[in-house]
């Protein structure tokens, strides 16, 4: 049976390559994250919360063992490590690609065909998953970082994450192969289940994020339009349910409001002026909540 929780929401933030992006994140969903004598220890907004800085690697291991009940972490070390732990939400901050990687005149299938491959990597299981199933013969080398320096002397191959590929291209590096895509994640502990208002708490942390993520794609559109030209109009725009439409004051024309997908403006307002919309006003806002 759930049981009735009084204690505190453990939350994991991270440490690293994520942390810009998650903390501007919360400072848009109105939760600054406010750092003080104890840098590892910050606080935010919201009533009965734990906070603690961790690297992500950490960060999965102690919502597996119950210490912490939300996190971030990238779905690469997620699936490295086999972790049990449930994904709340997909942030698509920091995407990667975790790829193979070797020098342009290296063909690993045909070094394989004679020796063992060299192959370095922080990713163990996924890089050995991999090797297996191509079935080539291989030797792993467990790296600690700057991977992409390893070949040619001390791996014929690497397995490494990449956002843009110029640090592979800068060590003289070419994609072999592309095994996953990750990027940062909100991850709860599996145990939370048992405790629902901790994990009602969880999924309201989740709704302030998601708002400010959904609000990064879009934008508000508000134009004027006669009542000749308002179906036209309204046809036009991509809203998230319905467009609002309220009656201007005095002359039978309308105001027609709608929050669109950012990706359309550039071909959005010529056809809303074609249809005979006007004053256009386009603005950004902070926090969609569907």
């Amino acid at each position: 049976m759930p049981r009735k929780t009084t204690r505190s929401l453990r939350l994991a933030l991270p440490k690293g390559r994520m942390q810009d992006g998650v903390f501007r994140l919360l400072s848009e969903a109105g939760l600054p994250v406010r750092a003080g004598a104890r840098a590892y220890r910050p606080s935010l907004d919201l009533p009965e919360l734990d906070v603690k800085i961790l690297k992500p690697q950490n960060t999965i291991e102690m919502l597996q063992a119950g210490t912490r009940d939300l996190g971030f972490a990238g779905a690469d070390w997620v699936d490295e490590m086999n972790a049990d732990v449930v994904e709340l939400l997909d942030t698509g901050l920091d995407p990667v690609r975790l790829v193979a990687a070797a020098p342009a005149a290296l063909d690993p299938a045909a070094v394989a065909a004679e020796r063992p491959l060299v192959v370095a990597s922080e990713y163990e299981a996924i890089t050995r998953r991999w090797l297996e199933a191509s079935g080539w013969p291989y030797r792993f080398v467990r790296s600690y970082g700057a991977t992409e320096v390893f070949p040619p002397e001390d791996a014929d191959l690497i397995v490494d994450n990449t956002a843009t590929g110029s640090t592979l291209t800068a060590n003289n590096l070419s994609i072999v192969a592309v095994l996953q895509t990750s990027s940062t994640r909100l991850y709860v502990s599996p145990g939370l289940s048992d405790e629902p208002e901790l994990l009602a708490r969880a999924q309201e942390v989740r709704l302030l994020l998601e708002s400010v993520l959904s609000a990064r794609e879009r934008v508000m559109v508000e134009v004027n339009v006669s009542s000749a030209c308002l179906e036209d109009v309204v046809s036009l725009l991509p809203c998230m349910r319905e467009p609002t439409v309220s009656p201007l004051h005095g002359n039978g024309a309308y105001a027609v409001k709608a929050a669109v997908p950012r990706r359309d403006l550039a071909t959005l307002i010529p056809r809303l002026r074609e249809r005979g919309g006007t004053d256009l006003v386009v603005t950004s806002p902070s926090q969609i909540v569907s």
